[in-house]
């Protein structure tokens, strides 16, 4: 993580008295708050221009995370010191966004799902030009390169120290799989000022307290609606 992205999540999470976990990975959660005996995670972004960037690659593991969570979007001054605003967004404010983009990428993440499927042993055949098995552990990374540990590698071996024709596909599958996941994500989809501009304000004056007092409101619309369509 940046720096700059560091020191305003701090600024963030300490405006609104939120808690992190230590060790948290970079692909983990922003921030957390404990309220009426729920955890409520939060995704922490911030800007200086009113939209908002978001992620490098943003796929399916993303329209999956951000689903449930609730964010706070913090508008800095143009030196990226100073907060000037926050809004919050539950998740309910989140989906016409979240679904936009997940309908943008849509057909590649349903050929990422089924084009795996059609990995066939013929397909080796052909790549190792009709060797027979058992395979190496240098023909099995040949298929994967860097993307096991050697560990795994030799794990994964169930010829002994070597690989079957059946191993060796679903290595390909595997490899195939991770190759249109990657190809399947949206560069860094912004959040349009428009977009952000149209969320809730914190308050200035007490913006921990008016945070929560959201975040109950969510939850109690949500159990309203459920109750309604029940």
């Amino acid at each position: 993580m940046a720096v700059q992205d560091d020191k305003r999540e701090r600024q963030m999470r300490d405006r609104f008295n939120l808690k992190v976990d230590e060790g948290r990975k970079r692909d983990g959660i922003d921030a957390y708050l404990k309220i009426d005996n729920r955890i409520v995670n939060f995704e922490l972004k911030s800007t200086t221009s009113g939209s908002v960037s978001t992620v490098r690659d943003f796929g399916a593991e993303h329209i999956k995370k951000w689903r449930d969570l609730h964010w706070i979007i913090a508008v800095y001054d143009k030196r990226g010191e100073d907060i000037i605003q926050c809004h919050y967004a539950s998740p309910r404010d989140m989906l016409p966004w979240i679904e936009k983009k997940r309908q943008y990428v849509l057909p590649d993440l349903i050929l990422g799902k089924d084009i795996p499927g059609f990995v066939s042993p013929e397909m080796i055949k052909s790549i190792f030009d009709g060797k027979s098995e058992p395979f190496s552990y240098k023909d099995a990374k040949w298929l994967m390169k860097n993307q096991w540990s050697r560990d795994r590698y030799l794990a994964e071996a169930d010829m002994g120290r070597g690989y079957s024709l059946m191993k060796m596909t679903e290595i390909l599958e595997e490899r195939c799989s991770y190759l249109m996941a990657r190809g399947s994500t949206l560069n860094n989809p912004h959040i349009e000022k428009s977009f952000v501009a149209k969320l809730p304000l914190l308050d200035e004056e007490e913006p921990a307290h008016d945070l929560r007092e959201l975040v109950r409101n969510y939850f109690a619309t949500a159990a309203e609606t459920d109750e309604a369509t029940a």
